[in-house]
């Protein structure tokens, strides 16, 4: 069983700086302290890793050099924003501030969980009058999105053109998508991102309809993923977990790694 530092260290060299692309078109690129992912509007942009030796004095440096990046591909893809995802171990200790100062904005931090798959409850179904349905096609993936739009209240049409984008690459096996159905309507969606050569697997999404809330939806659809993941031989599951998920999954045997928060740029328009 590996220690809390051991994970830690496993997850930041396989997940940030040999982070994989994650859709078609997306290049992962390192730029001196940097790693990064660059790709169309709808993908996630933005810094996955700095070096533990990033200092001061370098800081203010790759700080400018990703800002030009990104706004180098506003003009080439139509790139909006991107994200520095900063992690409460990455250095140096003031990189937070040196971000706000350069004009990026904390998003709300999130806690990094981990569980082993083998030490995963996989057993849970859903609640009586839904039923969880695995996505392989576009209506699937249209689904998802409504659901999605549904339990956080906000435009996901990014959500449906991305996968729709992965769907029509012929590449959904990195990805593992599902839809929680109740009354012929989508209440709950998530998905697994797998990463082939890795530990890791990633849970995402997992909103639910604010009337289907409590009733165990959560609990089925990560119980479904723990399972697919288990047969095919992912040892970690990892969730960047809100205030609101984080005490379901340590209740599943999720334990904490670390805090990251999400600062982002508005690249000018």
């Amino acid at each position: 069983m590996r220690t809390h530092e051991e994970l830690l260290a496993l997850f930041d060299d396989e997940m940030r700086e040999h982070a994989c692309p994650d859709g078609p078109g997306v290049q992962v690129e390192r730029d001196g302290p940097v790693v990064r992912r660059s790709g169309g509007p709808d993908d996630w942009n933005g810094v996955a890793w700095s070096s533990p030796a990033l200092d001061g004095e370098g800081a203010g440096a790759a700080v400018a050099a990703q800002v030009a990046h990104y706004e180098a591909l506003r003009v080439a893809r139509g790139v909006t924003h991107f994200e520095w995802k900063l992690y409460s171990h990455d250095r140096p200790a003031d990189l937070g501030d040196r971000l706000r100062a350069a004009g990026f904005v904390p998003e709300p931090p999130e806690t990094l969980m981990v569980a082993a798959v083998a030490d995963l409850p996989a057993d849970a179904g859903p609640p009586a009058g839904v039923e969880v349905r695995e996505v392989h096609d576009e209506a699937g993936v249209r689904m998802m999105a409504d659901a999605h739009e549904a339990a956080f209240g906000r435009d996901a049409s990014w959500l449906r053109d991305h996968l729709l984008a992965r769907l029509a690459a012929a590449a959904p096996e990195d990805f593992f998508g599902l839809v929680a159905v109740a009354d012929g309507l989508p209440v709950s969606s998530a998905r697994m991102e797998l990463y082939p050569g890795t530990s890791f697997a990633g849970l995402w999404g997992g909103g639910t309809h604010p009337a289907w809330r409590g009733r165990g939806i959560y609990r089925a659809l990560v119980a479904h993923r723990a399972r697919t993941a288990a047969a095919r031989g992912v040892e970690y599951l990892q969730v960047d977990a809100s205030a609101d998920s984080a005490p379901i999954l340590a209740r599943l045997g999720f334990s904490a790694l670390a805090t990251t928060t999400p600062y982002v740029y508005r690249v000018a328009s």
